[in-house]
């Protein structure tokens, strides 16, 4: 995208100029989040890998926004976010 820009090619006496306008592609899943099972008390790691780099990642239970805590912790490297879920509880699925 931000490669958008009038561009020119001049030859002195002369000019041509072009706009480029680029469309950003959706970002889209590489790799969804899985079904997980776990032992109460335990950690869990939910993970999803993302087509683009960087890309902000909102983490929810239901219909609620999750926050970082004791309990939640949000990662995020390259293409690939992740929640880690401390002692989890039955509540938690």
């Amino acid at each position: 995208k931000s490669d958008s820009d009038t561009y020119s090619c001049d030859i002195g006496d002369a000019q041509s100029r072009a706009k480029l306008t680029v469309q950003e592609a959706p970002v889209l899943f590489k790799q969804e989040l899985q079904n997980e099972e776990a032992k109460e008390g335990k950690q869990v790691r939910l993970t999803c890998e993302l087509s683009k780099p960087g890309t902000p990642v909102k983490w929810m239970k239901g219909d609620t926004v999750l926050c970082a805590s004791e309990k939640y912790e949000f990662k995020q490297q390259g293409t690939v976010a992740e929640l880690i879920i401390r002692d989890v509880k039955s509540v938690d699925a």
